[in-house]
C-alpha cells in the first residue's frame, strides 16, 4: 500500500468515525451534512458538535442566518443590535442561546423571535442594553440571565406560563420596589433561584414564590424585614442581603427563626447587635457591621445549660461564623462555644 493510500483509508477511517458520533447522537447523516453545509461563513460549526455554532468574538453587528438543526448558538462579545426573527427563522431547535456582552436594547428585540424557539431552555442575555424582560418568552425556559442591563420594568404576566424556570438572573439593573410585586412575578411556579442584587431596592422583594431556595439581594438599600417574611418562603436555604442599610432595628429577633435557612450573610449594614442564630443554619456572615459584643445568653437558640456533649438533632448546626470588621474584641466568650459545639471556624 503506498502512503496516499495510506492517507486515504485514514481519512476514511476518521470520517465513518465522526458520522459513527454524529449518529450515535441521533442525528441522521443527512441532517448532519445540510448542517454543516450551511454553517454561516462568520461562525465555527465544529464537525465532530455539530448541532453547535460559535459565532462569539467576532465583531458581528447583526445575526447570520442560523442553521436549521442548531441547538447551541453562541453570539457573546460581539456588536450585535437587533435580534432578528429573519435570522433566527430557521432555528427553531434551539436549546441554548448566549448573547451576552452585545448593544441590543429592548426596542431591537423583534416581536415574537423567542416564544417561536419551543425548545429553548437557557438564555443569557447578560450585559445588553435591556429595559425591560422581553416578552413573550417560550414556555421550555428554565434559565433566564438578564444581568447588567438596564432593566426598570417587569410586564405584568411576562412570566405566566414559565413552569420550567428555575433559575432568574436580574442584578444589576434598576428595578424598585414597584417593579418586583405579586403581578409582575406571577408564574413563577417553580423559580429555585432569583438573584436582585444591585438594584434599587428599598424594601424585601414581594410575591417571590414559595419553592425559593436562593434569595440574593446584595447591594440595594433594603432598611428593614417584616417580621413574619418568611413564613411565605419555606424552603429558602440560601439568603444574601450583604451590602444594605440593615440596622438592629430593622430586623426583628425571630425573623431568620427558619428551619430551611443554612447560609445567611449580612455582612456590611449597620447591625449592632448579633440576630437570634437559628438552630439549623450553619454559615453566618455579620463581618463589616457596628456589632461591638456577642453573648451566647442573647444568640444561642436553646439554652446553653442544655447543650451537653453529644452531638444529636438540637444541638446548633453553626459551623462558620464571620465577625470580623465590627467592634468585637477576643476572645469570643464561653457560652457561644459551648452553644455551637459544631462552630470549625470563626473570624474575628
Amino acid at each position: 500500500m503506498t502512503r496516499l493510500d495510506s492517507t486515504r483509508l485514514f481519512c476514511l477511517l476518521c470520517t465513518l468515525c465522526l458520522v459513527g458520533q454524529v449518529l450515535g447522537q441521533d442525528m441522521p447523516y443527512e441532517e448532519y451534512m445540510a448542517q454543516i453545509q450551511a454553517c454561516p461563513k462568520e461562525c465555527r460549526c465544529p464537525p465532530n458538535f455539530p448541532r453547535a455554532v460559535y459565532c462569539d468574538n467576532k465583531a458581528l453587528k447583526s445575526i447570520p442566518k442560523i442553521p436549521t438543526h442548531t441547538w447551541y448558538l453562541y453570539l457573546q462579545n460581539n456588536l450585535i443590535e437587533v435580534l432578528s426573527a429573519d435570522a433566527l427563522r430557521n432555528a427553531t431547535q434551539l436549546r441554548w442561546l448566549n448573547l451576552n456582552r452585545n448593544k441590543i436594547s429592548s426596542e431591537g428585540v423583534e416581536e415574537g423571535v423567542l416564544s417561536t424557539m419551543s425548545h429553548l431552555a437557557h438564555l443569557y442575555m447578560d450585559d445588553n442594553l435591556l429595559s425591560s424582560v422581553p416578552s413573550p418568552l417560550p414556555a421550555s425556559l428554565e434559565h433566564l440571565l438578564l444581568s447588567r442591563n438596564r432593566i426598570s420594568k417587569i410586564p405584568a404576566g411576562v412570566f405566566i406560563g414559565l413552569d420550567k424556570l428555575n433559575l432568574l438572573d436580574l442584578q444589576g439593573n434598576k428595578l424598585m420596589d414597584e417593579d418586583v410585586t405579586e403581578v409582575s412575578l406571577k408564574g413563577l411556579n417553580n423559580l429555585v433561584q432569583i438573584n436582585l442584587a444591585k438594584n434599587q431596592l428599598s424594601s424585601m422583594p414581594l410575591g417571590l414564590p414559595p419553592t425559593t431556595t436562593q434569595l440574593f439581594l446584595d447591594g440595594n438599600n433594603i432598611e428593614k424585614i417584616p417580621a413574619s417574611y418568611f413564613k411565605s418562603l419555606p424552603k429558602v436555604a440560601f439568603l444574601r442581603l450583604n451590602h444594605n442599610k440593615l440596622g438592629s432595628s430593622g430586623v426583628p429577633k425571630n425573623v431568620f427563626n427558619v428551619s430551611s435557612i443554612l447560609d445567611l450573610q449580612l455582612s456590611h449594614n449597620q447591625l449592632t447587635e448579633v440576630p437570634l442564630i437559628p438552630s439549623g443554619l450553619e454559615h453566618l456572615h455579620l463581618d463589616h457591621n457596628n456589632i461591638k459584643s456577642v453573648s451566647g445568653a442573647n444568640v444561642c437558640p436553646v439554652a446553653v445549660d442544655t447543650v451537653d456533649d453529644s452531638i444529636n438533632e438540637s444541638v446548633p448546626r453553626l459551623r462558620y461564623l464571620r465577625l470580623d470588621g465590627n467592634e468585637i474584641k477576643p476572645p469570643i466568650p464561653r457560652d457561644v462555644i459551648l452553644c455551637f459545639r459544631l462552630l470549625r471556624s470563626i473570624v474575628i
